[in-house]
Parts: C-alpha cells; sequence; structure tokens
C-alpha cells in the first residue's frame, strides 16, 4: 500500500481524485486550514485530513515526509499579483524543496492548459513559472495541464445554469472565446494512471487534459440553459464593455463571477496545442461534455421527475 499527499484535496478535482485513489488502496492525507472544508473526503477510511498551512515552509516540509508521492491541485482563479504568486509559484517551489529534503522524489502538478511565461493574464504566467520552479530539480514530474473542467458540483456549467434561471437574458462577455472542456472524473482518472504506471517519468512531462469537442462559450452558456430547462437569450459584449462588467463584478462582494484577468485569459484559445500528448497517452477515452452534463444539469429542468426516478431504480453498488 502506496501513500499519497494531496496538496487542494477538498478542492472539486481532490475530491474525485481521493476517492479513486481510496478505491486503488492508497493511503491518502489530506491537509487543510480548516477541517470542516473536508467533509467531502473524511469520511473515507484511508483519508487521513490534518489541518495545517501547506503556504508555511516547516508545515509542508513535515507532511511531505514518509510519502511515496505528492499531487499538487492548490490554484486560484481570482486575485491579484500577490496572491497569484503565492499560490501557482511560491508553494510549488517550496513544495519542490520539501520533497527534494525528504527524498519524496514523484510529483504530480496540476496547471493549466495555455500556461505560458508571455501569456495575456496573471492566472497564466504564474502557472507557466509554477512549471518552471518545478523542472531541473531531479524530481519524477508529471504536469497535467486541463482545460475548465466540468462535473456535477462544478462552478462553471451550475453557474450558468441559475444564472439563466433567474435572468431574462445572458449579457456574455467573451462569448467567442474558444474551450475544450474536460469531466473531472476524467482528470482525476489521469492523476491516478499516472501515479500507478511503474515506468520512471521524464523530468516534467507534460499531458494536455481536454475533452474531445471545442466550443465557444457562448455555446456552453447555451447549453447549460437548455439542459436546466432555462434556455436565455445570449448577448454577446464587446470587449470594452465586457471589462467594464468584469470590473464591476470584482467591486462586489465575495468571489466575482467574471474577473478582468478571467477575460485576459480568454483572449487565447484554451484548446489542446498538439505539442504535448492528451488524456489518450494515460490509457482515458475522454467523455463528452454533452453526455455526461445532462445528468447534473438536467435535475434542475423539466426531467428532473425522470432522473430522480432513476437514480431510485439504479441498483446498489456492493
Amino acid at each position: 500500500m502506496k501513500n499519497v499527499l494531496i496538496l487542494g484535496g477538498t478542492g472539486f478535482v481532490g475530491r474525485h481524485l481521493c476517492e479513486k485513489l481510496h478505491r486503488q488502496g492508497w493511503r491518502i492525507t489530506v491537509p487543510t486550514r480548516r477541517l470542516a472544508n473536508a467533509a467531502a473526503v473524511q469520511h473515507l477510511p484511508r483519508v487521513t485530513v490534518v489541518q495545517a498551512d501547506v503556504h508555511d515552509p516547516a508545515q509542508l516540509s513535515s507532511l511531505v515526509k514518509g510519502h511515496d508521492a505528492v499531487v499538487n491541485l492548490v490554484a486560484i482563479l481570482h486575485g491579484d499579483e500577490a496572491a497569484f504568486e503565492r499560490a501557482h509559484v511560491n508553494l510549488p517551489r517550496t513544495l519542490a524543496h520539501a520533497c527534494l529534503d525528504s527524498g519524496v522524489r514523484r510529483l504530480l502538478h496540476i496547471s493549466a492548459l495555455g500556461a505560458s511565461i508571455d501569456g495575456p493574464s496573471r492566472y497564466l504566467r504564474s502557472k507557466a513559472r509554477g512549471e518552471e520552479v518545478l523542472r531541473g530539480n531531479g524530481l519524477d514530474l508529471t504536469i497535467l495541464r486541463p482545460s475548465v473542467i466540468f462535473g456535477a458540483g462544478d462552478r462553471f456549467l451550475n453557474l450558468f445554469a441559475k444564472l439563466q434561471a433567474s435572468a431574462p437574458l445572458v449579457p456574455l462577455a467573451g462569448a467567442h472565446a474558444k474551450f475544450q472542456p474536460v469531466w473531472v472524473e476524467d482528470v482525476a482518472q489521469a492523476v491516478v494512471n499516472s501515479l500507478l504506471d511503474a515506468r520512471r517519468p521524464d523530468q516534467g512531462q507534460v499531458f494536455d487534459c481536454v475533452g474531445p469537442t471545442v466550443y465557444t462559450l457562448a455555446d456552453l452558456v447555451r447549453l447549460a440553459g437548455r439542459l436546466s430547462g432555462h434556455p436565455r437569450p445570449v448577448l454577446p459584449l464587446p470587449v470594452a464593455l465586457g471589462y467594464l462588467m468584469a470590473w464591476l463584478m470584482e467591486l462586489g462582494p465575495g468571489e466575482p463571477m467574471m474577473s478582468r484577468d478571467n477575460l485576459a485569459s480568454m483572449s487565447v484559445d484554451n484548446v489542446a496545442s498538439g505539442q504535448w500528448p492528451g488524456l489518450q497517452a494515460l490509457g482515458i477515452r475522454p467523455a463528452e461534455l454533452a453526455s455526461v452534463a445532462p445528468d447534473y444539469l438536467g435535475e434542475r429542468g423539466p426531467r428532473s421527475h425522470l432522473l430522480r426516478h432513476r437514480s431510485m431504480r439504479r441498483p446498489s453498488k456492493k
């Protein structure tokens, strides 16, 4: 039985990854600053939840010791330059040092599709710098670069579905931006398959994690509305008006639905580059968004009673 430390294990991808590795018999350590955040994984018998601050070098070094592998899922979508630097650059740098000091060679890092040192946004530039600080350290490093991730409980399609349930139309910045959405289960399985591969990975090997179909943002909003039973007209906004709307969202309380940095990221297509292998190289046939999304977005629409009836008739798994 192997031991893995998962940074960001309480998040969207982390919850699915913990379940998959648990079924494979791995012992899993999940650090979190607040124990309440780990409610979705702490019921798994082979998951140990530890209250800790992974940004503290001493605490991180202590966490890494005794594990066979480390998975880093920590990421943010909103923040200033310092916040992106802390999450996407400083943490990977500190993690690399902790791994080397503890003799832990295997590290799997989740980056982002389109990460580039000269990218148009703080998000993409910081993600690229995070990759750079991990390379050349002698670690057995694998980097996964997912496009936007969808699945039950996501904060992407669900957000658009919720918006259309209460709005007569959807003013949309970045409507023509392109994405290649990938299912959360496929991303989690990519991590599992990579960890289970006994072959020593090349230092810094990269995989693009994308689904089989390219969509515009407007396509995705319309799909979310139709599947949730609340289709609304989509009104594409000019670039300047889109940035104004994003700025106003940033001024509001809580995390904005869209920021100016998000819009900057969307100025480049979020699709596979062809430079790196995809999920197929990890033994995964990526799922179609259109075949998965109805199972969770449809529960809000006119099919909801049928889906509930179907779920009640599913045989239990033993």
